[in-house]
Protein backbone atom coordinates (compact mmCIF):
# COMPACT_ATOMS: atom_id res chain seq x y z
CA UNK A 1 0.00 0.00 0.00
CA UNK A 2 1.32 3.42 -0.79
CA UNK A 3 1.43 6.32 1.73
CA UNK A 4 -1.35 8.53 0.22
CA UNK A 5 -3.80 5.63 0.30
CA UNK A 6 -2.82 4.86 3.90
CA UNK A 7 -3.41 8.53 4.87
CA UNK A 8 -6.83 8.52 3.20
CA UNK A 9 -7.81 5.35 5.08
CA UNK A 10 -6.57 6.80 8.40
CA UNK A 11 -8.52 10.02 7.82
CA UNK A 12 -11.64 8.00 7.00
CA UNK A 13 -11.30 6.02 10.24
CA UNK A 14 -10.90 9.24 12.27
CA UNK A 15 -13.94 10.86 10.62
CA UNK A 16 -16.04 7.71 11.09
CA UNK A 17 -15.05 7.48 14.78
CA UNK A 18 -15.95 11.14 15.38
CA UNK A 19 -19.32 10.67 13.71
CA UNK A 20 -20.01 7.58 15.83
CA UNK A 21 -19.13 9.46 19.04
CA UNK A 22 -21.33 12.38 18.05
CA UNK A 23 -24.36 10.15 17.45
CA UNK A 24 -23.68 8.20 20.64
CA UNK A 25 -23.33 11.24 22.90
CA UNK A 26 -25.94 13.49 21.31
CA UNK A 27 -29.04 11.49 22.22
CA UNK A 28 -28.32 11.58 25.98
CA UNK A 29 -27.74 15.35 25.93
CA UNK A 30 -30.77 15.91 23.71
CA UNK A 31 -32.83 13.62 25.94
CA UNK A 32 -31.84 15.68 29.01
CA UNK A 33 -32.81 18.96 27.32
CA UNK A 34 -36.03 17.53 25.97
CA UNK A 35 -37.00 16.09 29.35
CA UNK A 36 -36.37 19.35 31.23
CA UNK A 37 -38.31 21.37 28.62
CA UNK A 38 -41.14 18.87 28.75
CA UNK A 39 -41.66 19.37 32.49
CA UNK A 40 -41.47 23.15 32.19
CA UNK A 41 -44.14 23.13 29.48
CA UNK A 42 -46.64 21.28 31.69
CA UNK A 43 -49.22 22.86 33.91
CA UNK A 44 -49.11 21.88 37.62
CA UNK A 45 -51.72 19.12 37.24
CA UNK A 46 -49.92 17.60 34.26
CA UNK A 47 -46.66 17.74 36.23
CA UNK A 48 -48.25 15.86 39.15
CA UNK A 49 -49.47 13.16 36.73
CA UNK A 50 -46.00 12.95 35.13
CA UNK A 51 -44.42 12.36 38.56
CA UNK A 52 -47.05 9.72 39.32
CA UNK A 53 -46.20 8.04 36.00
CA UNK A 54 -42.50 7.95 36.94
CA UNK A 55 -43.43 6.29 40.24
CA UNK A 56 -45.50 3.66 38.42
CA UNK A 57 -42.79 3.12 35.82
CA UNK A 58 -40.28 2.40 38.58
CA UNK A 59 -42.40 -0.14 40.40
CA UNK A 60 -44.59 1.79 42.85
CA UNK A 61 -48.13 0.56 43.27
CA UNK A 62 -51.32 2.15 44.51
CA UNK A 63 -50.15 5.42 42.93
CA UNK A 64 -52.70 8.20 43.38
CA UNK A 65 -52.62 11.84 42.32
CA UNK A 66 -54.33 13.67 45.17
CA UNK A 67 -53.20 17.25 44.50
CA UNK A 68 -55.57 20.16 44.31
CA UNK A 69 -57.49 22.32 46.71
CA UNK A 70 -57.42 20.86 50.21
CA UNK A 71 -54.63 18.36 49.46
CA UNK A 72 -52.73 19.41 52.61
CA UNK A 73 -49.45 19.34 50.73
CA UNK A 74 -49.65 15.90 49.15
CA UNK A 75 -49.79 15.69 45.37
CA UNK A 76 -48.83 12.04 44.81
CA UNK A 77 -49.18 9.18 47.29
CA UNK A 78 -47.91 5.68 46.52
CA UNK A 79 -46.35 2.55 47.93
CA UNK A 80 -42.73 1.94 46.94
CA UNK A 81 -41.66 -1.43 45.56
CA UNK A 82 -40.36 -2.36 49.04
CA UNK A 83 -43.67 -1.47 50.72
CA UNK A 84 -43.06 2.01 52.17
CA UNK A 85 -45.60 4.83 51.91
CA UNK A 86 -44.23 7.73 49.86
CA UNK A 87 -45.83 11.17 49.85
CA UNK A 88 -44.68 13.60 47.16
CA UNK A 89 -45.30 17.30 46.78
CA UNK A 90 -44.74 18.64 43.25
CA UNK A 91 -43.50 22.18 42.62
CA UNK A 92 -43.48 23.09 38.92
CA UNK A 93 -41.60 26.37 39.14
CA UNK A 94 -39.76 28.46 36.56
CA UNK A 95 -36.04 27.68 36.47
CA UNK A 96 -35.07 30.84 38.37
CA UNK A 97 -37.80 30.58 41.01
CA UNK A 98 -36.40 28.58 43.91
CA UNK A 99 -38.46 26.50 46.30
CA UNK A 100 -38.15 28.20 49.68
CA UNK A 101 -38.24 27.12 53.28
CA UNK A 102 -41.92 28.16 53.77
CA UNK A 103 -42.93 25.70 51.01
CA UNK A 104 -41.11 22.89 52.79
CA UNK A 105 -42.43 23.90 56.20
CA UNK A 106 -46.04 23.66 54.98
CA UNK A 107 -45.35 20.21 53.55
CA UNK A 108 -43.33 19.15 56.58
CA UNK A 109 -46.25 20.01 58.82
CA UNK A 110 -48.53 17.46 57.15
CA UNK A 111 -46.48 14.83 55.30
CA UNK A 112 -45.77 12.69 58.36
CA UNK A 113 -48.64 13.49 60.74
CA UNK A 114 -51.55 13.76 58.30
CA UNK A 115 -50.41 11.64 55.34
CA UNK A 116 -48.37 9.11 57.37
CA UNK A 117 -45.39 9.30 55.02
CA UNK A 118 -42.53 6.91 55.56
CA UNK A 119 -40.73 8.77 52.78
CA UNK A 120 -41.49 12.45 52.16
CA UNK A 121 -40.33 14.00 48.89
CA UNK A 122 -40.57 17.41 47.26
CA UNK A 123 -39.94 17.37 43.49
CA UNK A 124 -39.33 20.60 41.58
CA UNK A 125 -38.48 21.73 38.08
CA UNK A 126 -36.23 24.32 39.76
CA UNK A 127 -33.85 24.33 42.74
CA UNK A 128 -34.06 24.99 46.49
CA UNK A 129 -32.90 27.88 48.66
CA UNK A 130 -30.24 27.11 51.27
CA UNK A 131 -32.75 27.48 54.16
CA UNK A 132 -35.08 25.03 52.37
CA UNK A 133 -32.25 22.53 51.96
CA UNK A 134 -31.41 22.86 55.65
CA UNK A 135 -35.04 22.34 56.65
CA UNK A 136 -35.37 19.34 54.35
CA UNK A 137 -32.28 17.70 55.82
CA UNK A 138 -33.43 18.31 59.41
CA UNK A 139 -36.91 16.94 58.73
CA UNK A 140 -35.87 14.01 56.57
CA UNK A 141 -37.60 15.36 53.47
CA UNK A 142 -35.90 14.24 50.27
CA UNK A 143 -35.41 17.08 47.81
CA UNK A 144 -35.44 16.36 44.08
CA UNK A 145 -34.37 19.37 42.03
CA UNK A 146 -34.57 19.74 38.24
CA UNK A 147 -31.25 18.00 37.70
CA UNK A 148 -32.14 15.01 39.89
CA UNK A 149 -35.60 14.87 38.29
CA UNK A 150 -34.09 14.74 34.82
CA UNK A 151 -31.71 11.97 35.90
CA UNK A 152 -34.65 10.03 37.39
CA UNK A 153 -36.78 10.53 34.28
CA UNK A 154 -34.01 9.49 31.88
CA UNK A 155 -33.01 6.51 34.06
CA UNK A 156 -29.53 7.93 34.62
CA UNK A 157 -30.27 8.49 38.30
CA UNK A 158 -32.25 6.77 41.05
CA UNK A 159 -35.86 7.27 42.04
CA UNK A 160 -36.12 9.32 45.24
CA UNK A 161 -37.15 6.41 47.48
CA UNK A 162 -33.88 4.52 46.91
CA UNK A 163 -31.79 7.14 48.68
CA UNK A 164 -30.78 10.72 48.16
CA UNK A 165 -31.63 11.72 44.62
Amino acid sequence: MDIPLLLVLAAAVVLFTRAQLRTTLQPRHARWLTQAARYHSMNPTQFEHAIAALCERDGCHGVRVVGGAGDLGADVIATTPDGRRIVIQCKRYAPRTKVGSPDLQRFGGTCYSVHRAQIAVVVTTSTYTQPAIGYGVRQGIRLVDSSALTRWATRTGPPPWTGRA
